[in-house]
């Protein structure tokens, strides 16, 4: 009974729970991600990425349910809701790459998406951290300088997209290069985008319990 009333009146950890979860299989999508790029040769199968997509959007429903069997949130739903979505977000996108750099094959033997990659990783680790903060509500300058790092990480993939975007104007590739190599490595930075949107919505969570 007791414990009954505590998840009527949101006092329990589900959320949090939930949210960790979610964070959780963000990083794992990133990871097979990088697998993927420093082991061309040795692709895991497609379905892996389908995989952990499809765990993430179960969990994301999940929270959905759950807010509406909750009278009481630990947070605003409102909150939950779009921290929720944007860790969905992450391995959605990660899935896309996956997708498309299989189908390139020989198209993308020897480009290199090491730094993209390196930084992707930094950042989907970093909204991690933040996440499992989350539930203290607390820790604010923490979460700023996590915040900012995503940022900053962000405007680094920035200035490598224009570097990798100098070199593919430059006339030295084939045209069907060009632009392959392009999409993929707009979706990976799409995808740290990603990671430095979930990072403002938990700073935008914590301002507000400060």
């Amino acid at each position: 009974m007791m414990k009954a009333l505590r998840k009527l009146l949101g006092q329990d950890d589900k959320f949090f729970d939930l949210l960790e979860a979610s964070a959780l299989e963000a990083k794992s999508s990133v990871q097979l991600l990088a697998d993927l790029v420093k082991n061309p040769n040795q692709m895991p199968a497609m379905d892996e990425f389908i995989r952990r997509r499809r765990e993430d959007k179960r969990i994301t429903e999940e929270i959905t349910e759950s807010l509406c069997k909750t009278f009481v949130t630990p947070l605003e739903r409102e909150d939950i809701e779009a921290l929720s979505l944007a860790l969905y977000k992450i391995p959605k996108t990660a899935e896309k790459f996956g997708e498309k750099f299989m189908l390139c094959g020989l198209q993308v033997t020897g480009v290199d998406f090491q730094g993209q990659v390196r930084i992707l990783e930094e950042a989907v680790s970093t909204v991690t951290e933040m996440v499992r903060r989350l539930r203290s509500r607390s820790h604010l300058e923490t979460m700023k300088k996590q915040n900012d790092k995503l940022h900053l990480l962000e405007g680094k993939a920035d200035k490598l997209m224009m570097e990798i975007v100098r070199d593919l104007y430059s006339g030295r590739h084939e045209p069907l290069k060009v632009i392959i190599v392009l999409d993929l490595c707009e979706t990976l930075e799409r995808i740290v985008d990603r990671c430095r949107d979930a990072g403002n919505v938990i700073f935008q969570i914590v301002l507000k319990y400060s």
